[in-house]
C-alpha cells in the first residue's frame, strides 16, 4: 500500500511509522535493482530518500532519464552521448505501437504529444514546458525535441512537398545557433546559459507535416552587453567575431589579434559555442546575405570599441567630461563611431551634453552631464543598439520559418526559460526571471498537483488528499494586488522622484510586512531584501532596482542613431517624422511609464493563456551537481531541486491516482464499436435500456472511466490502446 504524502493510512501512527522504516530499510538494501526503475511511481515507499537514492543509482549507471507519473526526470550528464540522439533512436521511438513502453526518453515525451496532435478526435494544441535550474541541460533538451520533431513531422508523399518540408525542417534547426549565439553566455552556472526566455511553437498541418514555426521571446538580458559579472562573458556572438574573423575581416571590423575591450572578458577561454562558421552558416540558410551580415558583425565590433571609451571627472560641473588620458581610449570614441556610421563630434557629444526644455516657452537648455550619466549613457546606447538588433533578428528568423495562417491547423509548443537564479547579488534581472519561473511553477500547481485532485472529488472517487506546497504567497507578494513588489517598483517609477537604496528598502519593508514570503538578511552589508521562492531564498540588492525597471532612453541617443550611415542601423532605427515634434515631457503633462516589469508581467500573462489553451507536459531538468563534472552527484544539491519543483508530491498523485483518463464522449465515439457488438442483457433491476440498445446519457461529468491498476483486463486493454494510439 503506497504510503500517502499526508500521512493517512490504516493502523495506529507508530505501527505505520514502524512499517515505513521497514520498508525503506528494505527498498534501500536492493541498491543494484534501483538502477531498473524506470518510473518512479514504482518506488515504494515514496520519501525524498528513496526517490535520491534511484535516481543517484540511474545517474551512476549512465541512465539519464527518469518518468516521474506526469514528469520527465532528466538529469545533465555533462558529457556528449551521441548514441543517445541518434537519428535511429529517433525513428524508433516514433515507429513504436507504445513508446511509453520502451525506455524513458525526451523522444517519448515528444512522440505523445504529436500522437495527441494527430489524434482523429478532437486534436488540442500540445505543449512542453522545460524547466529547472540554470545549467540544468533546457536548451540542450529543447535543441533535441526540435530535431525530432522536424524528423517525424516531415514526411510527406511526394518530392516536390518532401523538398518543401527539408527547407522548412533546415530554417527551423538553423535558427537555434542564431538565437544561441546572440542571447545565450558563458555564467558561473553554464557554460550556454540562456539570458531571453523562448516559445517555440511548432505549426502542423492537417496530414501532422511541420509547415512552420513561430518564435515568441521574453526579457532579453540586455544589460549584459556593458557589465558582466565577475567570472562570466559577454554574448557568445562578440567572442565568435573576436576569434573567428577573418584577416580581411579583422582590418575593416578593428579588430586586431590580441586587442583588449573592456566589455569582452575572459576571451582566452575556449568554449564549443565560439564556432564563428556555424552561426554564419545558419544566417545564409535563414536568408541574412553575406553583406547584412558584414554590417552586423561590424556593428558589433563598433560596441566593443565604444565600452573601451572612459570618462574623467571634469573637476567643473559647467564642462563636459574629458575622456580619459589614454592612447586606446582616446582612439576608441572615432572607431566606435566609424563602425557605427556616426558623426564622431555627434556621438561624443550626446554621450556628454544632456539637452532639457523647460519652462512655459520649452526653452532648450545644454548641460553637461556628470561623468557617472556619461558612463550610463554609453551603456544606454549599447544596449539599445542590441535590443533592436535582437529583436531584427528574430522578426527575421519568423518571417523565414513562419507558416501563413491558412496553412497549419495545430501546434506543438516548446518553452525554454530561464532557469531560477540566485548570485552573490541579484537585481531585477535575476527578480523577473524567478519570477517567470514561478509563474511556470504555479502553472503546474494548479494543472496537475491541484486540479487533477479536486476533479477526482468533483467524479466521486475515492481519494485521500495529497499535500503540496503552494507557492501563491509568493506570487502574490511579487505581483499581488492591491500592493506588491512590483507595484511599489512601478509606482516609484511612475512618481519619479529622488529615492535611494536604503528608502527603497524600508517602503517594501513596510508595505509588506508580515507577507510570509518576504525575509530579511540583517547581515547584509547593503540595502536589499530577500524573498522565500519555491526554489529557496534569494537577497535582492534595491541599489538601481528603480532606474532598471524604468530603462529609461534618452531622446538623443535615438535621434542619433537615427542618422547613421550604415544601412543596418537605418533599418533598426528608421527616421520617424512625428518623433520631431515630441519632446520629454514634464510635469502632468507626463505620459504613464511603461516599465519593464510591467511588460514583462504583460508578456508572461500572454504565455500563459497560450498554455492553458494547450495540453501541457512537463519536463524537469536536474543538475547532479554545480561543477557540471561527470559521474559527480551531489545529494544536497540534487534533493534541494526535487523539493523546490515537489516532485515526491508529484509521484504519490500519479502513483495513488487514475493514469487513464478519457472524457465520456471521446470514451464513446472511440468505443462506440464494442457497444453494437456486445450481446443482448436482460433489463436489470434499475429498469429496461433505453430504446435501440444505447445507455442513457451519463450524468455531466469530465471522467467515463478511470482505470486503477487492479482494473479488469477487459478495462486495461481498452484503456492502454485509448493511450497507446
Amino acid at each position: 500500500m503506497l504510503q500517502q504524502a499526508d500521512g493517512h493510512g490504516s493502523g495506529s501512527d507508530a505501527h505505520g511509522g514502524e512499517a515505513l522504516r521497514e520498508g525503506l530499510q528494505e527498498f534501500l538494501g536492493g541498491e543494484a535493482s534501483l538502477q531498473q526503475l524506470d518510473d518512479l511511481t514504482k518506488v515504494n515507499p515514496v520519501t525524498l530518500e528513496t526517490v535520491l537514492r534511484c535516481l543517484q543509482a540511474r545517474y551512476m549507471a549512465d541512465t539519464f532519464y527518469t518518468n516521474a507519473g506526469c514528469t520527465l526526470v532528466a538529469l545533465n550528464p555533462f558529457k556528449p552521448v551521441p548514441q543517445l540522439y541518434s537519428p535511429e533512436l529517433m525513428r524508433e521511438y516514433h515507429a513504436a505501437s507504445q513508446p511509453q513502453t520502451l525506455k524513458p526518453h525526451i523522444f517519448t515525451v515528444g512522440e505523445q504529444t504529436y500522437r495527441n496532435v494527430r489524434s482523429l478526435i478532437e486534436p488540442v494544441n500540445q505543449s512542453i514546458v522545460v524547466s529547472g535550474e540554470s545549467g540544468a541541460g533546457k536548451t540542450w533538451t529543447s535543441r533535441c525535441l526540435m530535431k525530432f520533431y522536424a524528423m517525424v513531422a516531415a514526411s510527406p508523399t511526394s518530392w516536390e512537398s518532401h523538398k518543401v518540408a527539408e527547407r522548412i525542417e533546415q530554417r527551423i534547426l538553423n535558427s537555434n545557433p542564431i538565437m544561441e549565439a546572440f542571447g545565450n553566455a558563458c555564467t558561473l552556472r553554464n557554460n550556454n546559459s540562456s539570458r531571453f526566455g523562448k516559445f517555440i511553437q511548432l505549426q502542423l498541418n492537417g496530414a501532422q507535416q511541420m509547415t512552420g514555426a513561430a518564435v515568441q521571446t521574453y526579457l532579453l538580458e540586455k544589460t549584459r552587453v556593458a557589465c558582466q559579472a565577475p567570472s562570466e562573458r559577454n554574448f557568445h556572438i562578440f567572442y565568435q567575431i573576436y576569434k573567428g574573423a577573418r584577416a580581411d575581416e579583422r582590418v575593416q571590423w578593428r579588430l586586431p589579434e590580441g586587442a583588449a575591450f573592456s566589455w569582452l572578458p575572459h576571451p582566452e577561454r575556449t568554449l564549443e559555442e565560439d564556432c564563428f562558421e556555424v552561426t554564419r552558416e545558419a544566417m545564409l540558410h535563414l536568408g541574412i546575405d553575406a553583406p547584412t551580415q558584414n554590417n552586423i558583425f561590424q556593428a558589433l565590433a563598433g560596441l566593443l570599441h565604444l565600452g573601451n571609451t572612459r570618462f574623467a571627472d571634469s573637476g567643473n560641473e559647467a564642462q563636459p567630461c574629458p575622456l580619459v588620458d589614454d592612447a586606446q581610449c582616446q582612439g576608441s570614441v572615432g572607431t566606435s563611431a566609424l563602425l557605427l556610421g556616426l558623426p564622431e563630434d555627434h556621438l561624443l557629444e550626446t554621450l556628454r551634453i544632456r539637452t532639457i526644455r523647460a519652462g512655459r516657452d520649452q526653452q532648450v537648455f545644454r548641460k553637461p552631464c556628470s561623468q557617472a550619466e556619461c558612463d550610463t549613457r554609453r551603456d544606454c546606447l549599447a544596449k539599445l543598439v542590441y535590443a533592436r538588433l535582437f529583436d531584427w533578428l528574430v522578426s527575421v528568423i519568423n518571417s523565414s520559418i513562419c507558416a501563413t495562417p491558412d496553412s497549419w491547423t495545430t501546434f506543438i509548443g516548446l518553452l525554454d526559460v530561464y532557469g531560477f537564479e540566485s548570485f552573490p547579488n541579484n537585481s531585477l534581472e535575476q527578480l523577473c526571471i524567478n519570477y517567470a519561473n514561478e509563474k511556470l511553477q504555479q502553472h503546474f500547481v494548479a494543472h496537475y498537483l491541484r486540479a487533477q485532485q479536486e476533479e477526482y472529488a468533483v467524479e466521486g472517487l475515492a481519494w485521500s488528499f495529497v499535500s503540496y506546497q503552494d507557492n501563491q504567497p509568493c506570487l502574490d507578494l511579487i505581483e499581488g494586488s492591491p500592493v506588491s513588489i512590483c507595484s511599489l517598483l512601478n509606482e516609484e517609477c511612475r512618481l519619479n522622484r529622488p529615492s535611494s537604496a536604503a528608502q527603497l528598502q524600508t517602503r517594501i519593508e513596510s508595505a509588506l510586512t508580515g507577507r510570509p514570503r518576504l525575509g530579511r538578511d540583517r547581515l547584509s552589508p547593503e540595502p536589499s531584501f530577500t524573498v522565500l521562492h519555491y526554489a529557496g531564498p534569494v537577497r535582492y540588492s534595491t541599489a538601481g532596482l528603480v532606474e532598471k525597471n524604468k530603462d529609461p532612453v534618452p531622446l538623443e541617443l535615438t535621434r542619433l542613431l537615427q542618422q547613421s550611415q550604415d544601412p543596418l542601423l537605418k533599418v533598426l532605427f528608421p527616421a520617424d517624422p512625428e518623433e520631431k515634434s515630441q519632446e520629454e515631457p514634464s510635469g502632468q503633462n507626463r505620459a504613464p511609464v511603461l516599465t519593464v516589469v510591467s511588460k514583462f508581467k504583460a508578456s508572461l500573462e500572454q504565455l500563459l493563456q497560450v498554455l492553458h489553451s494547450t495540453t501541457p507536459h512537463y519536463i524537469r531538468c536536474i543538475k547532479p551537481n554545480s561543477q557540471a563534472q561527470v559521474q559527480i552527484f551531489h545529494r544536497e544539491e540534487v534533493l534541494s531541486q526535487l523539493e523546490a519543483c515537489g516532485l515526491v508530491e508529484t509521484i504519490h498523485i500519479s502513483a495513488a491516482g487514475f493514469p487513464i483518463r478519457v472524457s465520456h464522449r471521446n470514451f464513446l465515439e472511440r468505443y462506440k464499436l464494442l457497444r453494437r457488438l456486445r450481446p443482448a442483457t436482460t433489463p436489470g433491476p434499475h429498469g429496461p435500456c433505453p430504446a435501440g440498445g444505447q445507455s442513457a446519457p451519463r450524468a455531466p461529468g469530465r471522467l467515463c472511466c478511470c482505470f486503477s491498476s487492479a482494473a479488469s483486463p477487459l478495462a486495461t486493454a481498452v484503456s492502454r490502446e485509448a493511450l497507446g494510439s
